[in-house]
């Protein structure tokens, strides 16, 4: 009996999360309110400047442009200073910055100020999700990944329904307020991240795999492109379209992309820890080709929607894809890329901007020149060519090797065989 009780022990410490999970994921939320709180009033801020559409547009992208600038080095950075540390100074630099925006006297501040919180973000983005991969085993990473996205959709959806109250106090406020979340969030993670969880007993730890390794490896690339994809078509056509579609093809006003988008947003964040199992007991490969299909599906069959109930229908379709989109590729690259990823989740986190920045730009050409089903067409194909790509992934984990990765690693059975 005490052998029995051991070994379910062993089996259930394997199973659980640890708790830098849990401290991650109320990070994840600190910074998601404060950022949804900050996004309704950001573009009306500017034009409190007296600048036009493009300045307002250059404001929100200098963030993204300077995260994805940012990223490379992230990862080397990690590897002098560690996960923790970098993790609160980014979120410190977002918060300072995000303060000083808030009491900016002319464009040019602002346009600076949101630049280097851009900055900060690429840090906290990248030590976090290395932090995260690499406190957990295998076993679990998609339910962890799944619990991280679960903070940040939470707190998406609460943000931006306290940013709408404090707005009505002042345009400056909700400056101050996300200033305010991340400082909690920053020192949660210093204080409560200082002493690493151990491993469950018999958990032998991953090696650290070079960064060129994990480039060639299947799982790698499938979930690099998968990212890519998502961005694009989730962070940069569906937010830069819908909004023009539900105001010009559906004749409804410009409130009901909010309500849609908050839906949508309820049926991912429902989704999330179901998916987050899937991944972990199915498998990476099937979850990554079960999302990227819906996805495709989903987003091509946007423009067509005849009606508000249909789009809303078809965008929660969209957002429980999203959630396996959002837990399955993490947990491969945590896979391929082992006990050392920081530079690995760089990269990764730099395909969903490269889509975020490209992907709005390209729609919008392809609905002016040609039409909306065209501008949306091309985010279903790349989600298409994403769940070709996943089909290449190994159909069991592969234990990441010192030397080198895919078909050649050694085979594991701490996660499912697919």
């Amino acid at each position: 009996m005490g052998r029995l009780r051991a070994a379910r022990a062993r089996v259930e410490a394997r199973r659980s999360l640890p708790r830098e999970v849990y401290v991650l994921g109320l990070v994840a939320f600190c910074v998601a309110v404060g950022f949804g709180v900050l996004v309704p009033v950001l573009p009306v801020f500017a034009r409190s400047f007296g600048v036009g559409n493009a300045e307002v547009g250059a404001v929100i992208s200098a963030f993204a442009l300077m995260r994805l600038i940012s990223s490379p080095f992230c990862g080397w950075l990690i590897k002098v200073l560690g996960e923790r540390i970098i993790m609160a100074t980014g979120i410190f630099i977002v918060a300072i910055s995000s303060a000083l925006a808030g009491v900016s006297r002319s464009y040019v501040q602002l346009l600076v100020l949101r630049g280097v919180g851009g900055i900060g973000s690429a840090m906290f983005t990248v030590s976090a999700f290395t932090l995260l991969l690499t406190s957990v085993v295998a076993g679990v990473r998609g339910r962890a990944a799944g619990f991280f996205q679960g903070g940040f959709l939470i707190g998406g959806i609460t943000g931006p329904a306290v940013g709408g109250a404090l707005a009505a106090i002042s345009l400056t406020a909700p400056f101050f307020f996300y200033a305010g979340t991340l400082v909690v969030a920053g020192t949660a993670g210093l204080v409560l991240l200082r002493h690493r969880s151990a491993k469950p007993e018999g958990e032998t730890a991953e090696s650290a795999v070079p960064f060129r390794a994990a480039l060639r490896d299947a799982r790698y690339q499938a979930a690099c492109f998968s990212n890519l994809a998502q961005g694009w078509t989730s962070f940069g056509v569906r937010s830069s379209l819908i909004p023009v579609l539900v105001v010009e093809l559906l004749h409804r006003p410009a409130s009901w992309t909010g309500i849609a988008f908050a839906i949508a947003a309820v049926a991912q964040t429902i989704t999330v820890a179901p998916a987050g199992h899937f991944t972990d007991t199915v498998g990476r490969r099937p979850a990554m080709i079960l999302g990227s299909t819906v996805a495709a599906v989903s987003i091509m069959a946007v423009p067509f929607a005849p009606n508000i109930w249909l789009l809303i229908v078809v965008l929660s379709v969209y957002g429980v894809a999203s959630a396996f989109l959002g837990t399955a590729p993490a947990a491969a690259v945590g896979d391929a890329a082992g006990s050392r990823a920081g530079s690995a989740v760089a990269v990764f986190s730099m395909c969903s901007d490269i889509g975020a920045i490209i992907g709005p730009l390209v729609a919008g050409l392809l609905a002016d020149v040609l039409s909306y089903p065209a501008a949306f067409g091309v985010g279903a194909a790349l989600m298409l060519l994403a769940a070709a790509l996943s089909w290449r992934m190994p159909r069991r984990q592969v234990a990441p090797s010192k030397g080198n990765m895919g078909d050649s690693g050694d085979m594991h059975e701490s996660a499912s065989v697919e």
